[in-house]
């Protein structure tokens, strides 16, 4: 097929769908053939989208008092479920990942605008305790135009997780996808505009990072950016925040561990440490890469892993396998060397080669690896590989496992496997991180929960009530409530 026959995928502007100068190819990471066009939005296409999103918040959405806004976001939630088959299969296309997995990121795209259609009005203010004489309270009050910067790997679920919570507070918003991902929150904003979301409160602006990316971060008419993706880009993102002084929210990845006690009970907790590595073929923020693990547990928790890894069944996303492939050959081969790096250094356990897929050849697979022996200075023990590979550490005592989970400068979730409610509360409370899941495990966990991250992996709230607040600004207003004496004549005059 040539290029100018696959179906092709525009930006959505103030409501409308607007032409093309330039496209980007998409690739089917099953294969590696592309089966689209996106749009290649310049800095022309984000002036415009910041444009329509301050008009409508300034004139429509603004003023549009909460239970309005809330009825709204039930109905995207609605449309979204009605369109979930849609919006599964083209996420499926787009990123590799398992059918069911992207069904799943088709509901909790619904959840989120449900969810905080059903919060915003809980979005209050208070009164605060000042003098007697004095009236004082504050007001919760959206920024204005929020700029939104999203990765590849999930880019229907964190596209509403982000925008969700801001529309719902009030704010509008320019939404740059991820060049390598664009089809779902393009579909989203379609979606959301028949639902009644008026237009220009979402925009959609696919394009490069370096350009519309770019665009967006450090345009001045933008009120609140937020970002998820690599620390690098994060910090570009942040320094030019840093120059238009607006306030950022950054997810920035992690390198999640799993602390295993020896009184942990492995049927639990087996198949949810293989999940948290597996999931999307590793490429999840808070995948469990790390796991720490007492040394008189580890032969046999090592033997039940290798035997559930080798047991994953690998394939297109559209036969829903237990592991697709990744998203590009560019991050296929940047795995694929931290792989090689840690069998010089490492055991490599299971995996740790490319798989023959039948009639796929040319997809970005990696087989599910896992590295044991690893130092705790290694770069496969320290850096975000986003790849389905786990690495294994043995450790004798409680600190030794507390400084092996702080030995990297990410602190985004950890998992604790014990019985022991004592020790499980203790390391909790002794781990950096922003999540900590006790006996479960769960990529940034419901969307009712917080997710924040420590240390680098970020900064501000997001999911939960706390993104609300993240999206909104406090004002303080204050009364004088002393008596006046009588009107003068002239003031009674004017007043009558």
């Amino acid at each position: 097929m040539n290029a100018a026959d696959l179906p092709q995928y525009t930006a959505v502007i103030a409501g409308k769908h607007v032409p093309a100068a330039d496209w980007i190819d998409v690739l089917d990471p099953a294969h590696g053939r592309p089966f689209a066009r996106v749009a290649r939005c310049s800095a022309d296409a984000v002036d415009e989208a910041v444009a329509a999103a301050r008009h409508t918040y300034e004139h429509t959405w603004g003023d549009t008092a909460p239970d309005e806004r809330a009825r709204i976001c039930h109905r995207v939630a609605a449309a979204l479920r009605a369109s979930a088959t849609a919006l599964a299969e083209a996420e499926t296309r787009d990123t590799g990942k398992p059918i069911g997995q992207a069904r799943t990121d088709a509901e909790v795209a619904a959840r989120y605008f449900e969810f905080y259609g059903g919060a915003l009005e809980a979005l209050t203010g208070e009164t605060l305790l000042s003098r007697p004489d004095l009236l004082a309270f504050t007001l919760r009050e959206p920024y204005g135009v929020c700029g939104h910067i999203i990765p590849w790997n999930y880019p229907l679920q964190i596209a509403a997780r982000t925008v969700a919570p801001a529309l719902a507070a009030g704010n509008t918003c320019v939404l740059k996808p991820a060049e390598d991902a664009c089809l779902t929150p393009l579909l989203l904003a379609d979606i959301a505009l028949d639902a009644g979301l008026p237009p220009g409160a979402l925009n959609v602006v696919p394009g490069y990072g370096e350009e519309a990316g770019a665009a967006l971060a450090a345009h001045p008419g933008v009120d609140h950016l937020a970002f998820t993706g690599s620390r690098a880009i994060g910090q570009s993102v942040m320094a030019a925040a840093a120059r238009t002084i607006v306030p950022v929210t950054l997810e920035l990845g992690g390198k999640s561990p799993h602390i295993v006690l020896p009184d942990h009970d492995p049927g639990l907790a087996v198949p949810l440490i293989v999940a948290s590595i597996t999931e999307h073929a590793g490429q999840n923020c808070s995948a469990g890469s790390r796991l720490l693990v007492h040394a008189s547990v580890h032969d046999a928790l090592l033997a039940a892993l290798t035997t559930a890894f080798r047991a994953l069944r690998i394939g297109p996303g559209r036969s829903d396998p237990d592991l697709g492939p990744l998203i590009s050959a560019r991050q296929r081969d940047r795995v694929l060397r931290y792989v090689a790096r840690g069998a010089r250094d490492c055991a490599v356990v299971t995996g740790g080669g490319v798989p023959h897929v039948p009639g796929h050849e040319g997809g970005f697979y990696v087989e599910p690896t896992i590295l044991a022996g690893v130092p705790a200075d290694h770069p496969v023990f320290t850096e975000e590989i986003f790849g389905p590979v786990l690495a294994v550490t043995a450790f004798e005592t409680e600190a030794e496992a507390v400084r092996l989970a702080e030995a990297t400068d990410y602190g985004l979730a950890a998992g604790i496997w014990t019985r022991d409610g004592a020790t499980a509360h203790r390391l909790a409370r002794r781990l950096r991180v922003g999540q900590v899941f006790v006996n479960n495990y769960s990529a940034a966990g419901g969307v009712e929960l917080p997710f924040a991250g420590a240390k680098r992996s970020g900064i501000g709230v997001e999911k939960g009530l706390e993104a609300l607040r993240e999206y909104t600004r406090c004002k303080t207003v204050v009364f004088d409530t002393r008596p006046r004496g009588p009107l003068s004549s002239s003031a009674k005059e004017s007043a009558g």
